[in-house]
């Protein structure tokens, strides 16, 4: 068992940060004081000395598709690729989705994710269960999901055509069922029908600039109103995925306001991109849905962001390659999804921390702390307290660095921050007490990285 004495830091949480000493043993945070003496110790404790770097818990992704089979393809980063980029992030645990066989109970269809996952991850995962139909056996199925450390499902208000939708009858017993069971259920909110009416009368073109028009943010609002009056008659709490609009969170405050226990994620791309991006012959490479927005959107996003009306900022990472995407002209057809995981912790600690709009611990409930709660992780993750996991990130917050497809390290080979100047950066990257990634060297190991299971969110709490 090693020991790692990180010394003269300013240790990060989500409610306070002060100035520390912290050791590790193992995998394990072991100890935390305003000085530890190095005499102390065994003689073989590897000593950091961490002057001038916040030392945060590691972050969590709690929205990414690694390895997404879509349309024919693959995304171009795989669970190796994307540990990998994650370790570049700070990002020592991700949360990715399992696909919903409707041929095979929830819980096999989760053991496939995970097991393929657990070939190939060099940091830790948890998966949400996609749920695309409700059968006979639901109760037992939940019950065996959640006995295997899953208990947050994902739904879709829309995508009836490819067989994601399911109707309102059959969602209110899911719901009911994911009640008595204590399961989060999250959701992506676009109203199937208004989008579908919107498609039927367009009279315009299908460039990558058309798409947030076939997609507007009103089907956003519709649907978050839609699921979150089923989830107040029923009971239960739910969590909106990737709020885009300034109607969707119109939508949020709405429900709250009649006491519906809503939570809410965002991503940097619906913080900092407009639909201005989808212009032009690189337009493609911006295509995600729900789509971007407008500068309004954005600027109302990091409002509720910096209010703590928003509980969590994930990347929704899914990359294609420049061909991949380049690949259709109709944003009908183009592979939606952007790369995302690496460019989190710079992004939001620039735009948020360092203009002063907000402090590193508030940082870290976003990136950290909040999804650990959120999808029972906590405080083996998402936390520096003694007896966690010692995922621990040392970031430098004065470091002045230019995103761009040189440094990241995505295999899709681009990033949609490209130029942005960006300061604090990951300098060195620990998972459960080793070293993963260090001034820019990647050491992660495929298959290293352990599942891990959930327990109760806290929003049933």
């Amino acid at each position: 068992m090693s020991n790692i004495l990180i010394k003269d830091g300013l240790l990060v949480e989500s409610d306070r940060s002060w100035h520390a000493d912290l050791l590790i043993e193992g995998e394990k945070i072991s100890r935390i004081a305003p000085s530890i003496k190095e005499r102390e110790l065994p003689g073989d404790t590897e000593v950091i000395h961490a002057e001038g770097l916040c030392v945060l818990p590691g972050l969590i992704d709690a929205h990414t598709h690694y390895h997404l089979e879509s349309r024919n393809t693959v995304t171009a980063d795989g669970f190796a690729e994307g540990s990998k980029l994650a370790t570049f992030g700070g990002v020592t645990t991700v949360i990715d989705f399992a696909d919903h066989d409707k041929h095979k109970p929830l819980g096999q269809s989760a053991k496939l994710r995970i097991d393929a996952m657990g070939a190939k991850m060099a940091i830790d995962y948890a998966i949400h269960q996609g749920v695309y139909q409700v059968g006979d056996n639901l109760i037992s199925e939940l019950t065996q999901l959640k006995a295997i450390g899953v208990s947050a499902i994902k739904i879709f208000t829309t995508y009836k055509n490819v067989g994601y939708y399911i109707e309102s009858g059959s969602l209110r017993q899911l719901f009911q069922a994911c009640k008595k069971l204590e399961i989060l259920v999250t959701a992506h909110c676009e109203d199937d029908d208004l989008l579908n009416a919107i498609a039927r009368s367009y009279t315009g073109g299908y460039e990558a600039a058309n798409h947030a028009d076939l997609r507007p943010a009103e089907a956003e609002y519709k649907a978050i109103m839609t699921l979150g009056q089923l989830a107040k008659e029923v009971g239960i709490p739910l969590y909106i995925v990737h709020v885009s609009s300034s109607r969707g969170m119109e939508a949020i405050r709405q429900l709250r306001s009649e006491n519906v226990a809503v939570y809410a994620e965002t991503t940097c791309h619906y913080l900092l991109l407009d639909k201005t991006k989808l212009k032009g012959d690189k337009g493609p490479l911006f295509v995600m849905t729900p789509p971007l927005r407008s500068r309004e959107d954005n600027l109302v996003l990091q409002d509720a962001m910096v209010a703590r009306e928003l509980q969590v900022v994930a990347s929704d990472h899914c990359s294609f390659t420049k061909e991949q995407k380049l690949a259709a002209l109709d944003c009908r057809s183009i592979l939606p999804g952007i790369p995302g995981t690496e460019e989190m912790l710079p992004l939001i600690h620039t735009f948020a921390v360092a203009s002063g709009r907000m402090s590193v611990s508030q940082m870290v409930r976003l990136l950290s702390t909040g999804p650990a709660r959120l999808f029972g992780l906590y405080p083996r993750k998402g936390s520096l307290k003694i007896g966690s996991d010692a995922d621990i990130v040392l970031f430098d917050p004065e470091a002045l660095w230019t995103l761009d497809s040189h440094n990241i390290h995505s295999a899709a080979r681009y990033t949609a921050y490209e130029g942005f100047r960006v300061v604090g950066k990951a300098v060195m990257t620990y998972l459960r007490g080793r070293l993963v990634m260090g001034d820019d060297v990647y050491i992660g190991r495929p298959g290293d990285g352990h599942f891990i299971p959930m327990g109760i969110s806290t929003a049933y709490m």
